[in-house]
C-alpha cells in the first residue's frame, strides 16, 4: 500500500533527476485540495533547483491535453486529477515526455513506461477516505527531500478542504500529515461531540481549516478566470492577506447573487425530474466564475427543501472556449456535476444505491463524453453541448438494470 506507493515515487524522482533539463510543467486542480497540491509541488521542485511553470485547470480536458502533448522532451506533472485517464495520457505521450500523475480519484494504470501514475487508488488506498491529492503530493515531496516535511500543514488544509472524514475525523494518511503538522505547532486539533475541528496556527491567531478550505475554493473556482488560483497558491505559502481578503469578498458577492438568482429559477420551473434524477442547467449564467461553481451550487442546495432527497442531483454549466494560460480553445461542451442528499450518502456507503463514480462515468462514456476525477458521493464529467438529455436518459437506463 503506502510503502509501495512511496517506493514508486522514489523511482519516478530518480527518473526526473536523470531527465535532461531542469524545467517542470505543473498542472493542478483549482479547488482547495488542488491548490494545496500545486503549492506543495511547486515549492518542492523549486527547492530541488527546478524552474516550475504552473497551470491551474478545472479539468484536464482532452483539447487541453492535446495542446500540452504537442511538446517533446518535457517533464509534465498532473496533481489532483488525471488518475483515471492515464491510458489516454499514455496515448498522447507515446514515450516523448516524462509524465507524473499525483491524484487520489479512481484510477487506471498507465500504458506508457514514461507515464508514472502515482494515484494511491492503484495501491489499495481510498481517495475519498484515506488520502487526498495534497497528502499524496506531500509524501512525494518528502520522498524528494526531508526538508519538505515543513509543508505538512498545507497538506492538512487540503485534506480538510476535501471534506472526506470518518466519524468526523481525518484518518489514515490524511491523519498522519495532520499529526505531523501538530508536532510542528502549525495545526491544532479541537475535539467535540461529533468529531474534530482543525485550526491553522497563524500570526493572527488560529484559523479554522474548514473555513480556509472554503476560502481557497472561492479563489480557485469563483476566481478561476480572474487570477484566483495564483492568489490561492500564495495564500497556501504565505497566509491570507488584505489583497486576498478583498478578492474573496468580491467573489462571494458575485457567487451569492448568482446562486440566489438560480434558486429563484429552479423554484419557478427550472428543475427537471426523471424517475431517479433531478436536474437543471445554468448555461452561462455563472460567468465570469469557473465551471466548478455548478458543483459548489449543488453542494449548497442538495439538502434543501427545494430538492427531493431520494433523487440524484445534477447540474449543467457551459464550459467557456478559453482556458487561462492556454488562450482560446474550442470546447463546445458542458460540465455536469452531481451530488446526493445526506440520506442518499448513507445508502451509497452501505451499497444500497449506486455510487456516482460508477453511474456518471458509465453514462458519460455511452454518449461519447469525457470522465476523469469522480468520487462516490461527488462526481463531474463533460459532454458535448446538446447531449444533456441523452446523458440523463443513459443514467436512468443504468439505474433500472
Amino acid at each position: 500500500m503506502i510503502d509501495k506507493l512511496i517506493e514508486d515515487m522514489e523511482l519516478a524522482i530518480r527518473s526526473i533527476r536523470k531527465w535532461p533539463g531542469k524545467k517542470i510543467q505543473l498542472f493542478h486542480h483549482n479547488d482547495s485540495d488542488g491548490l494545496c497540491s500545486g503549492a506543495i509541488l511547486q515549492k518542492a521542485f523549486e527547492r530541488a533547483g527546478y524552474d516550475v511553470n504552473r497551470f491551474s485547470l478545472e479539468k484536464p480536458y482532452p483539447a487541453v491535453l492535446k495542446k500540452i502533448y504537442e511538446q517533446d522532451g518535457r517533464v509534465l506533472v498532473f496533481a489532483d486529477f488525471a488518475g483515471r485517464i492515464a491510458p489516454m495520457i499514455s496515448d498522447f505521450n507515446q514515450g516523448r515526455n516524462l509524465t507524473l500523475i499525483l491524484d487520489h480519484h479512481v484510477a487506471e494504470a498507465s500504458t506508457d513506461p514514461n507515464v508514472f501514475n502515482l494515484d494511491p487508488e492503484l495501491y489499495g488506498l481510498k481517495g475519498d477516505r484515506d488520502i487526498t491529492a495534497s497528502t499524496t503530493c506531500y509524501f512525494f515531496g518528502l520522498a524528494m527531500d526531508p526538508v519538505n516535511r515543513d509543508m505538512a500543514h498545507i497538506a492538512a488544509i487540503g485534506a480538510v478542504g476535501d471534506k472526506f472524514f470518518e466519524n468526523g475525523r481525518l484518518v489514515s494518511q490524511n491523519r498522519e500529515v495532520v499529526m505531523e503538522a501538530v508536532k510542528q505547532d502549525r495545526i491544532e486539533i479541537r475535539e467535540h461531540e461529533t468529531g474534530e475541528d482543525y485550526y491553522l496556527i497563524s500570526e493572527g491567531g488560529p484559523l479554522p481549516c474548514d473555513q480556509l478550505g472554503d476560502y481557497l475554493d472561492t479563489l480557485g473556482a469563483a476566481g478561476f478566470y480572474q487570477n484566483g488560483p495564483d492568489i490561492g497558491i500564495k495564500v497556501c505559502h504565505e497566509g491570507i492577506s488584505p489583497a486576498s481578503d478583498r478578492m474573496v469578498e468580491e467573489l462571494r458577492v458575485i457567487q451569492i447573487k448568482a446562486f440566489d438568482e438560480e434558486i429563484k429559477r429552479i423554484r419557478n420551473g427550472g428543475l427537471k425530474k426523471t424517475r431517479r434524477i433531478q436536474w437543471f442547467h445554468v448555461k452561462n449564467r455563472f460567468s465570469p466564475m469557473g465551471v466548478k461553481m455548478v458543483g459548489a451550487f449543488c453542494d449548497n442546495i442538495k439538502n434543501t427543501d427545494d430538492f427531493d432527497p431520494h433523487r440524484y442531483i445534477a447540474g449543467f454549466q457551459i464550459i467557456p472556449n478559453e482556458i487561462p494560460g492556454f488562450g482560446p480553445i474550442p470546447m463546445d461542451e458542458v460540465k455536469i456535476s452531481m451530488r446526493v442528499s445526506v440520506s442518499m450518502e448513507e445508502k451509497i456507503r452501505s451499497g444500497k444505491t449506486m455510487a456516482l463514480n460508477i453511474l456518471l462515468p458509465e453514462a458519460t462514456a455511452r454518449v461519447g463524453g469525457f470522465s476523469d476525477a469522480c468520487h462516490s458521493l461527488t462526481a463531474a464529467t463533460t459532454v458535448a453541448i446538446g447531449k444533456e438529455v441523452a446523458l440523463i436518459d443513459e443514467m436512468e437506463k443504468i439505474l433500472t438494470l
